[in-house]
Protein backbone atom coordinates (compact mmCIF):
# COMPACT_ATOMS: atom_id res chain seq x y z
CA UNK A 1 0.00 0.00 0.00
CA UNK A 2 1.28 2.80 -1.13
CA UNK A 3 2.17 5.58 1.88
CA UNK A 4 -0.43 8.31 2.34
CA UNK A 5 0.96 11.85 2.56
CA UNK A 6 -0.50 15.10 3.73
CA UNK A 7 0.38 18.68 2.66
CA UNK A 8 -0.74 22.31 2.47
CA UNK A 9 -3.03 21.84 -0.79
CA UNK A 10 -4.73 22.47 -3.06
CA UNK A 11 -2.48 20.87 -5.79
CA UNK A 12 -0.03 23.60 -6.95
CA UNK A 13 1.76 24.53 -3.99
CA UNK A 14 5.08 24.12 -2.89
CA UNK A 15 4.48 21.79 -0.19
CA UNK A 16 3.42 19.67 -3.13
CA UNK A 17 6.25 19.90 -5.14
CA UNK A 18 8.43 19.02 -1.42
CA UNK A 19 5.84 15.82 -1.16
CA UNK A 20 6.26 14.73 -4.82
CA UNK A 21 9.81 15.22 -3.93
CA UNK A 22 10.05 13.50 -0.91
CA UNK A 23 8.30 10.44 -2.46
CA UNK A 24 6.87 10.42 -5.61
CA UNK A 25 5.33 7.00 -5.34
CA UNK A 26 3.13 8.33 -2.31
CA UNK A 27 -0.77 8.78 -2.13
CA UNK A 28 -1.04 12.75 -1.79
CA UNK A 29 -3.60 13.75 0.10
CA UNK A 30 -4.19 17.89 -0.12
CA UNK A 31 -5.36 19.52 3.54
CA UNK A 32 -6.37 23.43 3.67
CA UNK A 33 -3.41 24.45 6.26
CA UNK A 34 -0.77 23.11 7.71
CA UNK A 35 -2.69 22.74 11.06
CA UNK A 36 -5.09 20.49 9.42
CA UNK A 37 -2.44 18.68 7.42
CA UNK A 38 -0.56 17.63 10.59
CA UNK A 39 -3.87 16.88 12.66
CA UNK A 40 -4.59 14.57 9.62
CA UNK A 41 -1.35 12.09 10.65
CA UNK A 42 -2.95 12.73 14.33
CA UNK A 43 -5.82 11.14 13.42
CA UNK A 44 -5.35 8.27 11.43
CA UNK A 45 -6.00 9.78 7.63
CA UNK A 46 -2.37 10.35 6.75
CA UNK A 47 0.74 8.21 7.53
CA UNK A 48 3.03 11.80 7.39
CA UNK A 49 2.69 15.27 6.51
CA UNK A 50 5.27 17.56 4.73
CA UNK A 51 4.96 20.80 6.23
CA UNK A 52 7.43 24.30 5.66
CA UNK A 53 9.29 25.37 8.76
CA UNK A 54 11.63 27.65 7.05
CA UNK A 55 12.24 29.95 4.22
CA UNK A 56 15.93 31.27 4.02
CA UNK A 57 14.27 35.09 3.34
CA UNK A 58 11.00 35.08 5.65
CA UNK A 59 12.54 32.98 8.67
CA UNK A 60 10.76 30.64 10.48
CA UNK A 61 6.88 29.54 9.55
CA UNK A 62 5.96 30.71 12.74
CA UNK A 63 2.16 28.22 12.34
CA UNK A 64 4.58 24.69 12.04
CA UNK A 65 6.88 26.15 15.01
CA UNK A 66 4.39 26.68 17.28
CA UNK A 67 2.04 23.43 16.35
CA UNK A 68 5.45 21.40 17.13
CA UNK A 69 5.73 23.68 20.58
CA UNK A 70 2.71 23.86 21.65
CA UNK A 71 0.04 21.50 20.08
CA UNK A 72 1.01 18.20 18.44
CA UNK A 73 3.10 14.87 19.46
CA UNK A 74 3.90 14.53 16.28
CA UNK A 75 8.32 13.95 15.54
CA UNK A 76 10.19 15.09 12.54
CA UNK A 77 11.11 12.31 10.67
CA UNK A 78 12.95 14.15 7.36
CA UNK A 79 13.87 17.17 6.05
CA UNK A 80 14.42 18.46 2.98
CA UNK A 81 14.81 21.96 0.99
CA UNK A 82 13.32 23.10 -2.37
CA UNK A 83 14.56 26.34 -4.27
CA UNK A 84 11.56 28.57 -4.78
CA UNK A 85 10.68 30.31 -7.70
CA UNK A 86 7.84 32.70 -7.82
CA UNK A 87 5.94 33.09 -11.07
CA UNK A 88 3.64 35.93 -11.83
CA UNK A 89 -0.04 34.57 -13.09
CA UNK A 90 -3.08 35.57 -14.58
CA UNK A 91 -6.02 35.24 -16.73
CA UNK A 92 -5.17 34.38 -20.50
CA UNK A 93 -5.11 37.90 -21.98
CA UNK A 94 -4.75 40.17 -18.89
CA UNK A 95 -1.76 41.98 -19.48
CA UNK A 96 0.70 43.09 -16.65
CA UNK A 97 -0.41 47.01 -17.09
CA UNK A 98 -3.64 46.21 -16.40
CA UNK A 99 -3.50 44.58 -12.70
CA UNK A 100 -5.34 45.86 -9.67
CA UNK A 101 -4.97 42.95 -7.22
CA UNK A 102 -2.60 40.30 -6.54
CA UNK A 103 -3.16 37.17 -4.48
CA UNK A 104 -0.58 34.65 -3.23
CA UNK A 105 0.12 33.42 0.58
CA UNK A 106 1.80 36.18 2.90
CA UNK A 107 5.49 34.26 2.83
CA UNK A 108 4.99 34.18 -1.11
CA UNK A 109 3.96 37.74 -0.92
CA UNK A 110 6.76 38.88 1.54
CA UNK A 111 9.46 37.22 -0.94
CA UNK A 112 8.57 39.53 -3.60
CA UNK A 113 8.46 42.81 -1.74
CA UNK A 114 11.03 44.87 -4.13
CA UNK A 115 9.14 42.97 -7.05
CA UNK A 116 5.65 44.52 -6.28
CA UNK A 117 7.78 48.22 -5.32
CA UNK A 118 8.84 48.54 -8.45
CA UNK A 119 6.59 47.37 -10.90
CA UNK A 120 3.26 47.59 -8.26
CA UNK A 121 3.30 50.29 -5.68
CA UNK A 122 -0.18 51.08 -5.93
CA UNK A 123 -1.74 47.30 -6.50
CA UNK A 124 -3.69 45.70 -3.29
CA UNK A 125 -2.22 42.81 -2.32
CA UNK A 126 -4.76 40.29 -1.28
CA UNK A 127 -3.95 37.22 1.36
CA UNK A 128 -4.43 33.50 0.62
CA UNK A 129 -4.22 30.55 2.27
CA UNK A 130 -1.73 29.08 -0.27
CA UNK A 131 -0.22 30.34 -3.27
CA UNK A 132 -2.26 27.55 -5.15
CA UNK A 133 -5.51 28.60 -3.77
CA UNK A 134 -4.43 32.36 -4.86
CA UNK A 135 -4.60 31.20 -8.56
CA UNK A 136 -8.46 29.62 -7.63
CA UNK A 137 -9.26 33.75 -6.03
CA UNK A 138 -7.30 34.75 -8.82
CA UNK A 139 -9.72 32.83 -11.31
CA UNK A 140 -12.77 33.76 -9.07
CA UNK A 141 -12.09 37.52 -9.54
CA UNK A 142 -11.63 37.56 -13.37
CA UNK A 143 -9.69 40.15 -15.62
CA UNK A 144 -7.77 42.58 -13.58
CA UNK A 145 -6.77 39.99 -10.88
CA UNK A 146 -3.01 38.04 -10.78
CA UNK A 147 -1.52 35.62 -8.57
CA UNK A 148 2.07 35.06 -7.16
CA UNK A 149 2.22 30.80 -7.29
CA UNK A 150 4.03 28.08 -8.74
CA UNK A 151 4.68 27.15 -12.33
CA UNK A 152 3.26 23.85 -11.24
CA UNK A 153 0.30 25.86 -10.38
CA UNK A 154 -0.18 27.61 -13.35
CA UNK A 155 0.07 24.70 -15.36
CA UNK A 156 -2.45 23.16 -13.61
CA UNK A 157 -4.73 26.22 -13.91
CA UNK A 158 -4.20 26.81 -17.03
CA UNK A 159 -3.09 30.33 -16.65
CA UNK A 160 -1.03 32.53 -18.29
CA UNK A 161 2.21 33.32 -17.05
CA UNK A 162 3.21 37.04 -16.95
CA UNK A 163 6.84 37.29 -15.11
CA UNK A 164 8.94 34.60 -13.96
CA UNK A 165 11.18 34.56 -11.28
CA UNK A 166 9.65 37.42 -9.40
CA UNK A 167 11.50 36.30 -5.85
CA UNK A 168 13.44 39.15 -4.51
CA UNK A 169 16.28 36.70 -3.97
CA UNK A 170 17.84 33.96 -6.36
CA UNK A 171 18.66 32.12 -3.35
CA UNK A 172 15.48 31.56 -2.01
CA UNK A 173 15.08 28.80 -0.52
CA UNK A 174 12.21 26.68 1.76
CA UNK A 175 13.11 24.21 4.34
CA UNK A 176 10.24 21.10 4.93
CA UNK A 177 10.09 18.92 7.52
CA UNK A 178 8.36 15.58 7.16
CA UNK A 179 5.95 15.24 10.23
CA UNK A 180 5.02 11.44 11.78
CA UNK A 181 4.23 9.48 14.67
CA UNK A 182 7.98 8.54 15.51
CA UNK A 183 11.77 10.55 14.04
CA UNK A 184 13.93 8.18 12.27
CA UNK A 185 16.24 6.09 13.45
CA UNK A 186 20.31 6.73 13.49
CA UNK A 187 21.81 7.26 9.85
CA UNK A 188 24.50 8.20 11.30
CA UNK A 189 24.39 11.83 9.43
CA UNK A 190 21.56 12.96 11.19
CA UNK A 191 20.30 16.49 13.18
CA UNK A 192 18.57 16.62 16.52
CA UNK A 193 15.77 19.62 16.95
CA UNK A 194 14.78 20.52 20.49
CA UNK A 195 13.31 23.04 22.57
CA UNK A 196 13.55 24.10 25.65
CA UNK A 197 12.72 27.22 28.22
CA UNK A 198 12.80 28.38 31.67
CA UNK A 199 10.34 29.87 34.67
CA UNK A 200 12.78 32.44 35.99
CA UNK A 201 14.96 34.56 33.87
CA UNK A 202 18.33 35.39 35.66
CA UNK A 203 21.99 36.33 34.85
CA UNK A 204 23.89 33.19 32.40
CA UNK A 205 21.23 30.63 32.74
CA UNK A 206 21.02 30.45 28.71
CA UNK A 207 24.75 30.88 28.26
CA UNK A 208 24.85 28.09 31.12
CA UNK A 209 22.80 25.28 28.97
CA UNK A 210 24.39 26.41 25.42
CA UNK A 211 27.29 25.76 27.38
CA UNK A 212 26.48 21.74 27.85
CA UNK A 213 26.53 21.43 23.92
CA UNK A 214 29.91 23.67 23.85
CA UNK A 215 32.12 21.50 26.23
CA UNK A 216 31.36 18.18 24.50
CA UNK A 217 31.93 20.01 20.96
CA UNK A 218 28.21 19.33 19.36
CA UNK A 219 27.60 21.95 16.53
CA UNK A 220 24.50 24.19 16.93
CA UNK A 221 23.28 24.36 13.47
CA UNK A 222 20.17 27.39 14.67
CA UNK A 223 19.36 28.59 17.42
CA UNK A 224 15.97 30.98 17.78
CA UNK A 225 13.35 32.00 20.20
CA UNK A 226 9.45 32.44 20.40
CA UNK A 227 7.15 33.86 22.90
CA UNK A 228 6.09 31.17 25.32
CA UNK A 229 2.46 32.57 24.68
CA UNK A 230 2.30 33.08 28.48
CA UNK A 231 3.90 35.79 29.56
CA UNK A 232 5.45 38.99 27.89
CA UNK A 233 9.21 39.22 28.35
CA UNK A 234 9.13 35.02 28.56
CA UNK A 235 10.67 32.92 25.44
CA UNK A 236 10.94 29.50 24.20
CA UNK A 237 14.28 28.55 22.55
CA UNK A 238 14.53 26.35 19.38
CA UNK A 239 18.14 24.75 18.87
CA UNK A 240 18.83 22.52 16.06
CA UNK A 241 22.10 20.33 16.83
CA UNK A 242 24.69 17.98 14.65
CA UNK A 243 23.89 14.34 16.02
CA UNK A 244 21.20 11.78 16.87
CA UNK A 245 19.09 11.67 20.48
CA UNK A 246 20.27 8.34 20.41
CA UNK A 247 24.05 8.87 20.00
CA UNK A 248 25.59 8.65 23.61
CA UNK A 249 27.14 12.48 24.07
CA UNK A 250 23.75 13.40 22.38
CA UNK A 251 22.09 11.57 24.79
CA UNK A 252 23.79 12.72 27.70
CA UNK A 253 23.69 16.26 26.78
CA UNK A 254 19.94 16.48 26.43
CA UNK A 255 19.67 14.78 29.90
CA UNK A 256 21.94 17.96 31.09
CA UNK A 257 19.88 20.47 29.26
CA UNK A 258 16.61 19.08 30.77
CA UNK A 259 17.55 18.80 34.48
CA UNK A 260 18.74 22.80 33.77
CA UNK A 261 15.01 23.89 32.55
CA UNK A 262 11.53 24.30 33.37
CA UNK A 263 10.32 22.69 29.82
CA UNK A 264 12.31 21.08 27.63
CA UNK A 265 11.07 18.98 24.42
CA UNK A 266 12.64 16.95 21.56
CA UNK A 267 10.97 17.77 17.97
CA UNK A 268 12.86 14.14 16.88
CA UNK A 269 15.98 12.97 15.18
CA UNK A 270 16.23 12.63 11.30
CA UNK A 271 18.71 12.52 8.36
CA UNK A 272 20.27 15.82 7.54
CA UNK A 273 19.92 17.09 4.26
CA UNK A 274 21.23 18.31 1.65
CA UNK A 275 20.77 19.63 -2.02
CA UNK A 276 23.08 16.86 -3.47
CA UNK A 277 20.74 13.87 -1.52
Amino acid sequence: MAKRLAYMGPAGTHSEQAALTYDPSADRIPFHSITAAASAVDSGIADEAVVPIENSLEGSVTTTVDLLIHDSKLFIRHELALPIKHYLVAWAGTSAENIDVIYSHPQALGQCRGFFATNYPNVDEVASMSTAAAVEEMLAKGPGAAAVASVRAAFLYGTNILKEGIEDNANNMTRFVVLAPSDHQPTGSDKTSVCFSFDEDAPGILFSVLGEFSKRGINLTKIESRPTKQDLGRYIFLVDLEGHREDAEISETLQSVESQVSMFKVFGSYPRYSLSS
